[in-house]
């Protein structure tokens, strides 16, 4: 129990310097969301000055750094200029649309790397192994945004995916069994961008993990003793290499957010994405901010879950 509270302090004091980190640099950016206004010569300087007033941008930042608390506390996370609404009502359909696109890319990531990794660890050295190193160095060389304009263009040619949006059906015209089916075609894009940018580095992770177990003296003489390949595999050496994979796991599900973001916006995916992109460019920052920290919860929620995953399966944790 010590050690989960300690766990969660250090996690709860990262969101704190997260935030005032957040707030110090958008406050020592140059420009703000009133600039544009200024620049209209239809509104007057004094009611540009009325509005920073009475959206409290006068303020010094502590002053306005407690106020924003003060909105997380309820749910708010501060008052988008853009939007003339609360951050919270935006932010939050917005990050359970990025959740289920992120959820299901990690875990189908992890479903290809884990036997990819392990086949290629297993003939390390071989025809396989070779192949394979090729295949995923050729991956991480494409950047994200190829990835997500080839699968934009293959859309747009092919016509057999949708782009944009979650649903093509009208409100009110589909069963449930339809609408399941056209949130999944929505999905194929999407999470196959941001798969082909995230397995090739799980798989190489993956490989070095099992690669380095499969030469330990044991597993020679595990094999001495006649074991079938794939039984030593999985039941001696994975077992092993798995506290190395677990904590990577909680950190691929944080850094998978931040690689949706770009997907989101380049294949039309209502998440956060978007939304993030039209606040950085009308400088809306307390939706920036909040975007930065629900980057930063899942990161954390993320290492949280490797923890108590590596609680289960390692006796030496718990004992410790």
């Amino acid at each position: 129990m010590r050690k989960a509270a300690r766990r969660i302090i250090h996690g709860l004091l990262l969101l704190a310097g997260v935030s005032i980190l957040s707030f110090a640099l958008l406050d020592a950016a140059p420009g703000n969301f009133f600039d544009e206004l200024r620049l209209n010569p239809q509104v007057s300087s004094s009611t540009v000055a009325a509005l920073r007033r009475q959206y409290g941008m006068n303020s010094s930042m502590p002053v306005r750094y407690w106020r924003w608390l003060e909105s997380v506390a309820r749910g708010e996370f501060g008052y988008s200029l853009s939007y003339n609404r609360p951050v919270g009502e935006l932010i939050w359909p917005r990050a359970r649309n990025t959740l289920l696109l992120t959820t299901l890319a990690t875990s189908l990531a992890w479903l290809i790397a884990l036997p990819w990794g392990i086949f290629e660890a297993m003939s390390c050295g071989g025809w396989i192994d070779r192949v394979g190193g090729v295949m995923t160095a050729i991956l991480l060389a494409i950047p994200e945004l190829l990835f997500g304009l080839l699968l934009l263009l293959l859309a747009t040619r092919t016509g057999w995916f949708p782009v944009g949006g979650m649903a093509s059906i009208p409100s009110g015209q589909e069963t449930a069994s339809m609408r399941i089916s056209d949130l999944a075609l929505h999905l194929v894009l999407p999470v196959a961008g941001l798969v082909l940018g995230t397995a090739p580095i799980l798989v190489r992770h993956v490989r070095s993990a099992m690669a380095q177990v499969l030469g330990a003296p044991f597993i020679d003489a595990a094999r001495g003793q006649g074991i079938a390949p794939m039984r030593v595999v999985l039941r001696y050496a994975l077992p092993v290499a798995a506290n190395s994979l677990i904590s990577l796991l909680g950190f691929s599900f944080g850094a998978l957010l931040s690689m949706s973001l770009l997907i989101e916006v380049v294949l039309g995916w209502p998440g956060l994405g978007p939304l993030v992109l039209e606040a950085m460019l009308s400088r809306d920052i307390y939706v920036v901010i909040a975007a930065v920290m629900l980057s930063a919860v899942f990161l954390v929620v993320g290492n949280l879950l490797a923890d108590v995953l590596l609680y289960f399966a390692d006796p030496r944790i718990r004992t410790a």
